[in-house]
C-alpha cells in the first residue's frame, strides 16, 4: 500500500499499483472524467501511469496553471501528426513547449510556407475532434531503434543511441501515430483544446550545430481557452509595434551590424537618451550618498585568477595577448575593481557603509544566435554599485536600496510588480547555517522596505541569496530589472578588510547591487514601454518648430532659439514642405512637441502646439510655450 496525502491535509492509503485515474475515481466519477494529470511531490506525472510511491498527490485539471506547459506540449504532437498527415515522408525531430507556446523542427525537402498554416491549423483542429487516446510504451533500446529506423524516423533513431543506458526509452501513442517522448501527456487530444495558433516559420540547425541538416521550424502557441489566446494575441501585436529594434531605425537612436556583433552604435538622438538617462541616475546616486569611482577596463589574467573569474566566467571573457606575452581581458563585472580601490589605505568602522558606484562598461561573449537588438548584447554599461558594510547594516542598506530602486523605476515609467528572493542554489558555497542566516537577512529587509518577497528556490547566486525587481511595463509584460545580492566570498577572496570599533581586522559584507541592470537593456525595455512615445523630459528631441510658409523661417529660427535658451532639446524645420507631412514625419519620430509657425503666428508673437498623438493644437504666446514646455520637462527627481 501508498499513502497519499491530499491538499487538504487528509492523508488516504491505496493499492501499490493505483493509477491517477484510481485515485481521482475514488473521489468522484466525474472528477475522474475532467482529470487530466497528477502531481506526486511536485512532479507531473500522467493519469494512467502507476502513481508508484507514497507522496503529496494533487490532482490536475486540464485548466489549472500546472498543466500549461503539457497542453503546448501535446498540442506540438498534435501539430506533427498534423504535418506527418498532410506532407508524407516529413520526419519529425524534436518538439518542446517553449515560454508562451511551442515550436516542433521537421526535416522535409520542400520548404514550409506560412499559406500551409491554415490546413496545418484545420487538421489539428480534427485530431482534437478525434479524441485520440494517449499511451505511453516502453521499450528497449534496440527494439525502439529498429522501429523508428523502420518508420524513416532517423532523428529519433539517433537520439535514442545517444540517450544514457539508464534511461527508459518511452515511446507515446497517439492514436495511430507515435513519438519519442518523457511525457507527461494528457488521457487524449481532446484535453489539447482547439485555442491554438501557428505563428512563424524559422530556420533551425539539427542540433543546434550549423554542419548538420537545416530543419525547418514551425512555432506555434496554445492556450487553455480562445479568450486567453486572443489575448495572448493582442499583447504580440501590440509588442510588435512596440519592438525596440524598429523604432530605434525609425526614431534615429541606434543601430547595430554584422561587423560588431553584439556593440550598439549609437546615434546623436540616442546618445542623448542614454546622456539624459545618465544624468538622472547620477542625481539620484549622489543624493543616496554613493561615490563614483572609474576602474580599468583590461585587466590581467592573474587578477581575474585570484577573484575567481577566469574559472567560472573565462568562456565568457574577452581575453587577449600583448607582445610582451600577457594575457589580459576586458573585464566582464565591475566588482572585482571595486575591491581594490576599497583596499586601497586603511578602512575604518567609520567609514561603512561605503557606497562605490560606477557607469562601468563591460564586455562578455554571448553566443551570436542569442544577441537580441540592446536586450542582449556583448558590450553593455552596467549602473553598478557596491556597499562595503558591516553584518549588522546588511538589513538596512538592503532596504533602503529597494526603497531607491522602486522609486527610480516609477520614475522611468514602470511599475514594480514584485521582488523575488533567490534562494540556495544546488551548487553553492557555504554551510546551511549560513544559507539560513543570510536568507533571512534578505527577507527581513525586503519586508522592512514594505514588500513580501516572492521566494525562487535555487535562484540564488552560488555565494549568496538575491533580491530581483521584476517590473511590469504598459503592456503587462514583467522584466528583471535590479539586483541586490549579498556577498561574504569576494571580500575574502581579495582579500579586504577593515579595522573594527575593537581594533581588530574584520571583512566587509559586500553588497553587489544594480538599479537598471544595464543601460542598453533597459533603453529597450523604456523604447518598447513608451512605444518611443517618451515623456518630455526623457525624449531625445522634445520640441520641433516647424514652418506652415518660408516667409516664417526667421520667426521659427528666433522662436527655437528662445526654446534652447529655456534649456529644451529643439530642432527647426524649415523644408519646403506641406505642414502635415512634417507633422506626419515627426510622429514617426516620436517627437512629442511640435511648433507650428506661420505669417499669422510671427505677427502676434504665438505658436500653435500640437502634441504627439492629438489632432487638437493649442495656440499661445512663445513666452507661455517655454513655461509648459520647461515644466513637464523638467526630470521627476527635480520637480519638488
Amino acid at each position: 500500500m501508498i499513502d497519499l496525502k491530499f491538499p487538504d491535509g487528509a492523508v488516504r492509503q491505496y493499492p501499490s499499483d493505483a493509477t491517477g485515474r484510481d485515485v481521482a475515481t475514488s473521489i468522484s466519477p466525474s472528477l475522474a472524467k475532467k482529470a487530466a494529470l497528477i502531481e506526486l511531490d511536485g512532479k507531473l506525472l500522467d493519469l494512467d501511469a502507476p502513481i508508484g510511491g507514497s507522496g503529496a498527490l494533487k490532482i490536475i485539471m486540464r485548466d489549472s496553471p500546472e498543466a500549461l506547459d503539457t497542453l503546448r506540449h501535446d498540442a506540438s504532437h498534435v501539430m506533427a501528426e498534423a504535418v506527418q498527415e498532410l506532407f508524407p515522408g516529413t520526419q519529425v525531430t524534436i518538439g518542446p513547449a517553449i515560454e508562451d507556446g511551442f515550436y516542433y523542427d521537421f526535416a522535409r525537402d520542400e520548404p514550409f510556407s506560412t499559406d500551409d498554416f491554415a490546413k496545418i491549423e484545420k487538421r489539428m483542429a480534427e485530431i482534437v475532434d478525434r479524441d485520440e487516446k494517449i499511451r505511453r510504451e516502453v521499450l528497449p533500446r534496440d527494439e525502439a531503434i529498429a522501429r523508428f529506423e523502420a518508420m524513416g524516423e532517423k532523428y529519433k533513431a539517433e537520439i535514442i543511441r545517444d540517450l544514457p543506458e539508464s534511461e527508459d526509452i518511452s515511446v507515446y501513442h497517439q492514436g495511430a501515430w507515435q513519438d519519442l517522448c518523457r511525457g507527461p501527456h494528457f488521457p487524449s487530444t481532446k484535453f489539447v483544446g482547439k485555442a491554438f495558433k501557428l505563428t512563424k516559420l524559422a530556420g533551425a540547425y539539427w542540433r543546434g550545430d550549423h554542419r548538420n541538416q537545416q530543419l525547418q521550424r514551425i512555432y506555434a502557441t496554445a492556450w487553455a481557452t480562445q479568450a486567453d489566446l486572443d489575448a495572448y494575441l493582442l499583447r504580440i501585436e501590440e509588442a510588435e509595434k512596440r519592438d525596440h529594434r524598429k523604432l530605434g531605425r525609425a526614431m534615429e537612436l541606434f543601430h547595430m551590424q554584422e561587423e560588431g556583433r553584439g556593440m550598439v552604435f549609437w546615434h546623436p538622438k540616442g546618445w542623448v537618451l542614454w546622456r539624459v538617462l545618465e544624468a538622472y541616475m547620477r542625481r539620484r546616486l549622489d543624493k543616496a550618498g554613493y561615490v563614483e569611482v572609474k576602474t580599468p577596463q583590461v585587466l590581467d589574467r592573474t587578477f581575474w585568477e585570484k577573484s575567481g573569474h577566469w574559472e567560472k566566467y573565462r568562456p565568457n571573457m574577452f581575453v587577449c595577448e600583448t607582445v610582451e606575452g600577457e594575457e589580459l581581458s576586458l573585464k566582464p563585472m565591475n566588482c572585482p575593481g571595486h575591491v581594490q580601490i576599497f583596499d586601497q589605505g586603511q578602512r575604518s568602522y567609520r567609514e561603512l557603509p561605503l557606497r562605490m558606484a560606477e557607469f562601468g562598461a563591460c564586455h562578455r561573449y554571448e553566443p551570436s544566435g542569442s544577441l537580441h537588438g540592446l536586450m542582449r548584447v556583448r558590450g553593455f554599461t552596467q549602473d553598478d554599485a557596491h556597499i562595503f558594510c558591516r553584518e549588522d547594516q546588511i538589513v538596512e542598506e538592503t532596504a533602503e536600496f529597494i526603497k531607491l530602486a522602486r522609486s527610480v523605476h516609477a520614475d522611468l515609467g514602470m511599475e514594480t510588480a514584485y521582488i523575488s528572493l533567490g534562494t540556495r542554489p544546488e551548487n553553492r558555497a557555504g554551510t546551511d547555517e549560513f544559507w539560513d542566516k543570510a536568507e533571512s537577512l534578505m527577507a527581513e529587509a525586503a519586508r522592512a522596505a514594505g514588500t513580501e518577497p516572492v521566494v525562487t528556490p535555487g535562484d540564488g547566486a552560488f555565494y549568496a541569496p538575491k533580491l530581483d525587481f521584476i517590473v511590469k511595463d504598459a503592456i503587462g509584460r514583467e522584466w528583471t530589472c535590479g539586483t541586490i545580492q549579498l556577498d561574504y566570498v569576494l571580500p575574502e577572496r581579495l582579500g579586504a578588510e577593515y579595522t573594527g570599533e575593537d581594533g581588530q581586522k574584520h571583512r566587509p559584507v559586500m553588497l553587489h547591487r544594480a538599479i537598471l541592470g544595464s543601460f542598453e537593456r533597459f533603453i529597450g525595455i523604456m523604447i518598447e514601454n513608451y512605444a518611443g512615445a517618451f515623456p518630455l523630459w526623457l525624449a531625445p528631441v522634445q520640441a520641433v518648430v516647424a514652418t506652415i510658409t518660408s516667409d516664417a523661417d526667421g520667426y521659427a529660427e528666433d522662436v527655437a532659439a528662445k526654446f534652447r535658451a529655456a534649456g529644451l532639446r529643439v530642432e527647426t524645420d524649415l523644408r519646403n514642405e506641406k505642414i502635415n507631412y512634417k507633422i506626419r514625419e515627426h510622429s514617426v519620430g516620436k517627437v512629442p512637441a511640435i511648433a507650428v509657425v506661420g505669417r499669422k503666428e510671427a505677427e502676434e508673437g504665438k505658436v500653435a502646439i500640437r502634441r504627439l498623438g492629438s489632432q487638437a493644437q493649442t495656440i499661445v504666446s512663445v513666452e507661455e510655450a517655454i513655461r509648459l514646455l520647461t515644466e513637464e520637462a523638467t526630470p521627476p527627481d527635480l520637480r519638488n
